[in-house]
């Protein structure tokens, strides 16, 4: 009896404890959510990069559990989280670098506070998987990052009312699941990117209030049903699909009248001359005349016999003519023949009237003439294609003038001692002014202006000194006296890039990880200014780093800005291929657009990392080529620490040297559609500056104990 009561006892103590588990599993008070680590992460960064708020109540700059915390505006299903709603909670600061670490993030709103406040741009990685996303009412600029184009799940984005500046990359072509895009009261500029025809689900289009240009054709086929667009720069025709639905235009350019029907579109012939009206077609009512029907057919059947007839004159008077030519110059062959079925057809084919005591040959066509243009000059250039260029007076242009005397005594006379450097336009030398004032100056050379024209010297500088940015050097002077073409920029201290890189000795060091990084980022910004700040857009066209030039501070300054319209298109493409700079589509075709520069980035950013030259003959086959070389390897972390440049000796971040790779992977692609604009690299190249600063910041915290604080 005993042994069945314990045995009875020990059953109900263990149906007590799964009751007792049952319910303590099902009341949420008791439940303990352990959240994603990789959310928990991203959100730690964030609150940092908003300046560690404390209105956000329950979040923390490490650890945590922000579902089972119940964190301000966070919405987790089960340990993952799904939205952040912070909108109208006064924050500032911008976001963090690692948001696209939260995959299942669906929801972000973070409208209606003051974030990007400094200058601060959206960063190039978001989540992923996001279907709303709503930064409306902040102070972001620049433009729209690129990795917008992989959220394909999107259906709403308002990024209204900030400080956007850039015109639209062509960013849409995958966002089919789009309904609502607000874009207003910015300064965006240029024309709507042609991936806005891809929006086969937008319902709602706000973009008033911006400096859009061109027309608005690629809006035709969308399914809106909101449209506003008023005070922009728009022209062109409204497309009838759009006025249907009563959109918003006023403050535009728009053209009155009937829009021209959709391509393909054939423009009606001209009347004849004399004011005559064109023959009616078979569907125009014809107006009666006194004569029937029979009589019409009469006229016009004596009308084609009459036209037979004169045709057949006209053939054997020809035949005729041409014989006796024949005979006159000593051949047998018929000059002419008429078309039989032989040739499949019947009409008089062209012939050509062969003399052989010349070298001239005559060509006749029976094709309609043509027209011929009486006050038309018969010059060997036909200029009537080319834009008329207004000249450019020197006492437009707001530079320092300098006499060639001036400049003779700074540099000495040109001496061989003050000898910066000689590019592909001349030479460079370093040039000392009264009070120690150091400038450099550039001797362009005769060939990199051939006709050495006063006008064309004028729109050279012009151009130059229209160009403003921390990370360019800058155009303080020039000298247009006696025949000399001279240039004069600031000063800078540490000389190229290119012998930093391959003569540390001279220097006495060679650069830390920090300053790379700090270089290649000044130097994507000289890039991203010349390409999306500057309107019309400016192609450097010989980016190396032979051009960028470092200041006392090794921060960098892009040189030969402006120089494109000097550079000819590659003769040779063994020579082009053997710099290494050159993008593919640059050598094979000798054509240069925004991308070709892209690629020539990356080939600088390959020397930074490997500290290896772009082409060097001098290395194993294999090797030659720097980019041909890396690319396989960009991916592979094993490889990357070979790749590494030894004046590194090891100091450097294996997370960071991984990131850098991906940048460079993306800029030197072959096709030239695939690579990112400079924003979007500029942004790429932030994060890892922003990791840095993080990190000093924590560590200065713990204590400065260690180097590692110098890592980016």
């Amino acid at each position: 009896m005993t042994g069945r009561r314990q045995k009875r006892e020990r059953a109900m103590g263990f149906e007590l404890v799964f009751v007792l588990t049952c319910f303590w599993a099902c009341n949420p008070i008791h439940v303990h959510a352990n959240t994603n680590t990789k959310d928990v992460s991203s959100l730690n960064v964030l609150y940092t990069y908003l300046n560690s708020p404390t209105q956000l109540t329950g979040w923390t700059a490490n650890g945590g559990d922000p579902c089972g915390q119940s964190w301000l505006g966070i919405t987790c299903s089960g340990s993952s989280v799904t939205a952040i709603k912070l909108s109208g909670k006064g924050l500032n600061g911008n976001l963090g670098y690692n948001m696209a670490d939260m995959t299942s993030l669906v929801e972000l709103d973070l409208s209606n506070n003051n974030l990007g406040s400094g200058g601060n741009q959206i960063p190039y990685g978001l989540p992923p998987n996001l279907t709303r996303i709503n930064l409306a009412q902040n102070q972001f600029t620049g433009g729209i990052p690129y990795s917008f184009s992989q959220m394909t799940a999107l259906s709403y984005i308002n990024l209204g009312h900030n400080q956007f500046s850039n015109s639209l990359n062509d960013i849409f072509f995958n966002l089919s699941n789009l309904t609502f895009l607000d874009l207003s009261f910015n300064t965006f500029t240029g024309n709507l990117p042609n991936s806005f025809s891809s929006l086969i689900d937008l319902a709602t289009l706000h973009l008033q209030n911006n400096q859009f240009s061109g027309t608005i054709d690629v809006l035709a086929n969308l399914p809106l049903k909101d449209l506003n667009i008023e005070n922009n720069h728009f022209t062109g025709w409204i497309p009838a699909q759009l006025q249907k639905i009563n959109p918003v235009v006023g403050g535009n350019s728009f053209t009155s009248g009937p829009a021209p029907p959709p391509p393909p579109y054939t423009a009606p012939p001209p009347p004849p001359p004399g004011g005559r009206k064109p023959t009616p077609s078979i569907n125009t009512p014809v107006k009666k005349s006194g004569l029937n029907g029979g009589a019409v057919a009469g006229i016009v059947l004596s009308f084609l016999a009459l036209g037979a007839v004169i045709a057949g004159v006209i053939i054997i008077f020809i035949r005729r003519k041409l014989s006796k030519i024949s005979k006159n110059q000593g051949t047998d062959e018929p000059l002419t023949r008429l078309a039989s079925n032989e040739y499949g057809g019947s009409e008089l084919k062209s012939f050509k009237i062969e003399a052989p005591k010349s070298s001239l040959s005559t060509s006749v066509s029976l094709k309609p003439p043509v027209k011929i243009d009486l006050y038309k000059s018969f010059d060997e250039k036909d200029l009537t294609m080319k834009p008329i260029l207004k000249k450019i007076s020197f006492s437009s242009i707001r530079a320092t003038v300098y006499s060639v005397a001036d400049l003779q005594v700074a540099t000495d006379m040109f001496s061989p001692d003050n000898l910066l450097g000689e590019g592909s336009f001349g030479r460079s030398f370093k040039a000392q002014f009264d009070g120690g004032k150091l400038l450099a100056v550039k001797k362009i050379s005769r060939s990199a202006l051939p006709n050495q024209s006063s006008d064309d010297f004028a729109e050279l500088v012009s151009n130059i000194s229209l160009l403003h940015h921390a990370n360019l050097t800058e155009l303080t002077g020039y000298c247009n006296e006696h025949g000399q073409r001279l240039l004069v920029y600031e000063f800078c201290k540490n000389g190229s890039l290119h012998d930093f890189i391959y003569y540390p000795e001279e220097h006495g060091k060679s650069l830390s990880w920090n300053n790379r990084v700090k270089i290649a980022l000044g130097s994507a910004r000289a890039l991203e200014y010349l390409h999306e700040t500057c309107s019309p857009s400016v192609l450097h066209k010989n980016f190396k780093s032979s051009n960028i030039l470092l200041d006392g501070d090794l921060n960098p300054h892009l040189s030969d800005s402006g120089f494109a319209d000097l550079i000819a298109n590659p003769d040779s493409q063994a020579a082009e291929a053997s710099s290494g700079y050159n993008a593919p589509e640059v050598v094979m075709s000798g054509q240069y657009n925004l991308k070709s520069d892209v690629f020539s980035f990356g080939v600088v950013m390959l020397e930074l990392l490997t500290g290896r030259k772009p082409f060097d003959s001098s290395r194993p086959r294999s090797e030659q080529s720097l980019v041909r070389w890396a690319t396989p390897q960009l991916h592979d972390i094993d490889a990357l620490d070979h790749m590494v440049d030894p004046g590194l000796k090891g100091l450097y971040p294996a997370k960071s040297l991984s990131r850098f790779a991906d940048v460079i992977a993306l800029c030197v692609q072959s096709e030239p559609e695939f690579r990112p604009p400079m924003s979007e690299v500029v942004q790429a190249l932030v994060i890892l500056v922003q990791r840095a600063n993080m990190t000093k910041r924590v560590l200065n915290a713990d204590g400065p104990d260690t180097e590692s604080h110098n890592f980016v």
